[in-house]
């Protein structure tokens, strides 16, 4: 596994998951060939394939070891889902925790999982299948979850989501997202249910980017002269640094999400953030900068793509 240190704090790239997702123009019906066309040099072959127009995605875990803590940052899939809509995602056998502990952290020794949102490719490894009981997989850790979707996704508040993947809806593609990856871990007394904002440490801190889910959140790092932004699913392409009104189909408030990206990767662009999306394949993360009405990539992070095998 490959670490690199940002201030004080290490961050290492956990894969669970690589592979062509779907076509372009399911994921983003907004988008046009020639957008993708125009950006060919630097999207492909890492992050779109032109010969079958499919968006190259990964699943993957930040490790974060800040002020003597190991912190999660998504949890992907997770093995066993039952997952019909989504066969892909279903009933997986990853080999995961393995690579955990490749990078040196066993499920008892995470102190803190953020989930940035509760999609199912967000929280799957929140818990793992036990004698038939989905029991939480980071026995001491505590996991963050922003009220708003908390209560969002819970299907006891009967709310109808509106995001799509293809011809089926978000939640249908997440089955039992809710009941066998978030309920178990907050029936434990292990879930801290956060609103407006909430720091996780003297570098970290947690605050909402709604849009793609109502609690959608982003984890600011600043330590020493060094910034970074884990941003979840306010990009899922980097095609959306040079395009950032283009907005996948899979959100719930698209316009929302459109703002909240474009301030965050403003911000970004200011400070000389690195910017760490959820999927990003490739190198992972980028720094990007101002040009035109969007943003380009200045550099990108020092995550080997072959040491993570996406190459």
């Amino acid at each position: 596994m490959q670490t690199i240190t940002l201030g004080d704090v290490e961050i290492t790239r956990v894969v669970e998951w690589h592979a062509p997702i779907a076509p372009t123009t399911a994921i983003f019906p907004s988008s046009t060939p020639e957008m993708w066309q125009e950006h060919k040099s630097w999207l492909a072959p890492d992050f779109w394939d032109p010969e079958t127009d499919a968006l190259v995605a990964t699943v993957q875990t930040w490790v974060l070891r800040s002020e003597g803590r190991t912190i999660l940052i998504d949890t992907g899939v997770g093995d066993d889902k039952d997952r019909p809509d989504m066969p892909s995602w279903s009933h997986l056998r990853t080999g995961y925790l393995d690579r955990l502990a490749a990078a040196g952290v066993r499920p008892e020794d995470v102190d803190v999982v953020v989930n940035t949102h509760a999609h199912s490719d967000h929280v799957g490894w929140n818990t793992r299948l036990v004698d038939g009981e989905w029991v939480p997989t980071f026995p001491n850790a505590t996991y963050l979850f922003s009220k708003a979707d908390f209560d969002y996704w819970n299907p006891a508040n009967g709310h109808t989501p509106r995001g799509t993947l293809g011809d089926i809806t978000v939640a249908q593609a997440g089955g039992g997202m809710f009941q066998d990856s978030v309920l178990p871990v907050h029936r434990e007394g292990l879930t801290v249910l956060w609103e407006d904002g909430y720091r996780i440490d003297g570098n970290l801190a947690l605050e909402p980017a709604p849009g793609h889910t109502p609690g959608s959140a982003v984890v600011r790092l600043a330590s020493g002269t060094d910034r970074a932004l884990f941003i979840g699913d306010l990009v899922h392409s980097p095609l959306q640094f040079a395009e950032p009104d283009c907005e996948p189909c899979l959100s719930e408030d698209e316009e929302q999400a459109v703002r909240s990206r474009r301030r965050v990767l403003a911000e970004a662009a200011d400070t000389r953030a690195l910017v760490f999306p959820a999927h990003l394949s490739g190198h992972g993360a980028a720094e990007v900068r101002r040009e035109g009405g969007g943003f380009a990539v200045e550099r990108w992070a020092a995550f080997d793509p072959e040491l993570n095998g996406l190459r």
